[in-house]
């Protein structure tokens, strides 16, 4: 009997705004290689095969509900001192907010352990120290980045941790 895989849901901004991340990232972040910056739309969950032809189906139904909106980036923050992570704080945005609780509705496992802060992940897994440097430095940097977001991603994980697409959802009824 073949094995659930572990799937996830998520936007992958701009080649800019990926940029940008990135430069930050392959210093700062382990799991640098293993998926591009992206801002999480819903964690890490479980499905089996036919499970995940259903939720494919509910994906697509709220793509289709959605319009493309934008994102703002102005500032870095930190989820210290539950980890020592800093990321690329996406500004509050209802659509943001919408689509996120549309992921956890229907026919969608609502499996949420954090509430919803829409983020590029930095750094994470630093010592205290290099944490504290790198959040540090960063706070002090004004970005003024803005994307338009007109899909997002059902991600699952292959046996060696990286993330890849399993299907695109793009947005509108074209």
């Amino acid at each position: 009997m073949p094995k659930n895989l572990s799937y996830g849901v998520a936007i992958f901004p701009s080649k800019d705004v990926q940029d940008e991340a990135n430069s930050y990232r392959m210093r700062y972040d382990p799991n640098y290689s293993r998926i591009p910056p992206h801002i999480t739309l819903k964690e890490r969950f479980e499905a089996s095969q036919s499970e995940i032809n259903e939720i494919a189906n509910e994906l697509s139904k709220i793509a289709k509900e959605m319009e493309p909106f934008d994102i703002e980036i102005k500032k870095v923050s930190s989820f210290s001192p539950a980890t020592n992570t800093v990321y690329l704080k996406v500004e509050p945005n209802d659509n943001l907010t919408h689509l996120n609780d549309r992921m956890h509705e229907g026919n969608l496992p609502d499996d949420r352990q954090f509430s919803f802060v829409p983020h590029i992940t930095i750094s994470q897994a630093l010592s205290d120290d290099e944490h504290s440097d790198v959040f540090g430095s960063l706070k002090m940097v004004t970005f003024d980045m803005k994307d338009t977001i007109d899909r997002f991603q059902l991600l699952y994980q292959l046996e060696d941790g990286t993330w890849t697409v399993y299907e695109t959802f793009k947005f509108g009824k074209g």
